[in-house]
């Protein structure tokens, strides 16, 4: 497992070359917002890098399969939001965010941007990294994750499909998305991207050294549920649509669940502010 040390500088390495090259097309493009395009990419690179540091090394149905998975996930994700932002302006969050920025925009976004995303891409990898080493016959755990994953990935996809084809819907403008996953879970896509997390983390548990990982998918579904994710999505979304209160209330905020009737949210149910217009369904 020695190797499995070098590969942790390998991994930063290629977290720092995707990153500097999101940098420099943000620049030419005039907004950051590009680097959630490279989140997902940021993974592949990793994958990648930790597989061919890796050749000789652990077991090649598990090193095959942790690969592929990861791949599989960070591409479409990325084609996802690269297709969805396509000639879009800077994203809010940005936008908010680099306007108070102390003296340029473009240092203090690297500090408070591309350099915490690094850290936390790097650290959420570490299932992947660790496959790549882990020797021993794949086992129900290797099972048990492509189970999961596959589950997590159906999850974001399906979601990320049901809204995209919601929102092109001029009929739809103004409405609050409420059908198909989205019934039963106010953000599916985030739901499924903690599952893959999961997923990749069980296939790494069939070692010894895969439950050390475990830190890894709790960080990200903590920020998912807890962070950047779901928080700041849903304090602008309470912003920009009516008709979203009214969803919370008898949507399940992160685990699908069936809809509460509305005798179960008679009570406890707060009643829209006058002038608050609640959100936009978005990633």
């Amino acid at each position: 497992m020695i190797f499995f040390w070098w590969n942790l500088t390998y991994a930063a390495g290629a977290v720092a070359v995707v990153l500097a090259v999101t940098f420099a097309v943000a620049l030419r493009l005039g907004r950051h917002s590009v680097i959630d395009v490279a989140w997902g990419l940021g993974f592949c690179a990793v994958a990648a890098v930790s597989a061919a540091a890796s050749t000789g090394h652990g077991d090649p149905a598990r090193r095959w399969t942790v690969l592929t998975m990861t791949l599989l996930w960070g591409l479409r994700l990325a084609a996802h939001i690269a297709r969805r932002a396509r000639g879009a302006d800077e994203d809010p969050r940005y936008e908010d965010l680099l306007s108070k920025a102390p003296g340029g925009r473009n240092r203090y976004a690297l500090r408070k941007v591309y350099l915490p995303q690094g850290l936390v891409l790097w650290f959420v990898s570490l299932p992947v990294q660790l496959a790549m080493y882990q020797d021993g016959r794949p086992g129900i755990a290797l099972y048990a994750g492509v189970l999961v994953w596959t589950i997590g990935l159906a999850f974001e996809a399906i979601g990320d499909l049901q809204l995209s084809r919601f929102t092109a819907d001029p009929a739809n403008k103004g409405k609050v998305m409420d059908r198909g996953l989205w019934r039963y879970t106010r953000h599916p896509n985030y739901f499924g991207d903690s599952l893959v997390w999961w997923g990749l983390f069980l296939a790494t548990c069939d070692h010894w050294t895969g439950p050390l990982t475990v830190l890894s998918p709790v960080l990200m579904t903590a920020l998912l549920v807890k962070g950047t994710g779901k928080p700041l999505l849903e304090k602008r979304m309470t912003r920009t649509r009516g008709g979203y209160f009214d969803y919370t209330a008898r949507t399940s905020g992160f685990v699908p669940l069936p809809p509460r009737t509305r005798q179960s949210t008679a009570h406890g149910t707060k009643s829209l502010p006058p002038g608050r217009r609640a959100p936009r369904h978005d990633r």
